[in-house]
């Protein structure tokens, strides 16, 4: 996993200023105008990054999810196998704007959802509504994508942790990924150019070409062993193994969205969601 950070001062300054927005993209003037990836509706939690998130269905009187890892969470990583479902939570996340300008702190009022097995996610549910941020702050959430993405697809890892951005493209799918205890079913491999760190886990993971949230950033191979913690390696049907030191992973997000309802309410048994269940 991308390690949960409590603050390192070090890596900060070899980090330096972050990356820049990336320019806002050409579209085609029949479909909406997509906005440049920037830090806009993303949040740093104390030891990972998040983002504000909603369906496509979702209302502006809806309550808003925040969206991060699994191995995020504030109890610590769940056990292979476990599933958390509508659990108290008070944790606080820092909403920044495009600029990275921490702007107000939300609060969550549950843990959703949250595991570690199949995926590594975690959704927060917020006691704010999605129209009590855009009034109050200016800021959107970012919209879940309903459909996989595709090897090539042009993304953004965007870190509010950070206050970074890192770009590259999707280089393919891992079947399996498999790190110590943990297994992930078809994870996102980055091409090279995103060289996350601890601290990024959670971010979201941006189609440039749609300005949609397509997948979480949570883990990478950092020193080429083999299945171990922090060293995940890729399983094929077969069961072969392939290690690719020095690539990074985030997990597919589009499985959410068949599984939220009216009211951001989490339902596993909705049609088409296929999320692990307790």
């Amino acid at each position: 996993m991308k390690k949960p950070l409590v603050g390192t001062l070090l890596a900060l300054l070899l980090l330096g200023a972050g990356a820049a927005p990336a320019a806002a993209q050409t579209v085609q003037q029949a479909r909406p105008a997509v906005r440049a990836v920037d830090f806009a509706g993303t949040v740093a939690l104390s030891n990972c990054s998040g983002s504000v998130v909603r369906t496509p269905g979702s209302q502006p009187a809806d309550p808003a999810l925040v969206l991060s890892n699994g191995h995020c969470l504030e109890s610590g990583f769940p056990a292979p196998g476990q599933v958390l479902v509508d659990k108290p939570s008070s944790r606080t996340f820092g909403l920044l704007n495009s600029a990275g300008t921490k702007v107000a702190t939300l609060r969550a009022s549950k843990i959703a959802y949250a595991t570690m097995t199949d995926t590594d996610a975690s959704l927060y549910q917020l006691t704010s509504t999605y129209a009590q941020i855009k009034s109050g702050y200016g800021i959107d959430a970012l919209e879940l994508s309903a459909t996989r993405p595709v090897q090539g697809t042009a993304i953004k890892v965007v870190s509010g942790y950070w206050k970074r951005i890192y770009s590259c493209a999707v280089d393919g799918f891992a079947y399996r990924l498999k790190e110590g205890a943990w297994t992930w079913k078809d994870s996102v491999r980055y091409t090279s150019a995103c060289k996350t760190i601890g601290g990024t886990s959670g971010s979201p993971v941006i189609d440039t070409a749609t300005g949609k949230v397509v997948a979480v950033n949570n883990t990478g191979n950092e020193d080429g062993a083999r299945c171990t913690d922090n060293n995940p390696c890729e399983v094929d049907e077969s069961g072969n193994v392939t290690v690719h030191r020095g690539i990074n992973y985030g997990q597919q997000t589009y499985g959410f969205v068949a599984c939220i309802g009216a009211g951001s309410k989490l339902d596993l048994s909705r049609p088409g969601c296929t999320l692990p269940k307790p």
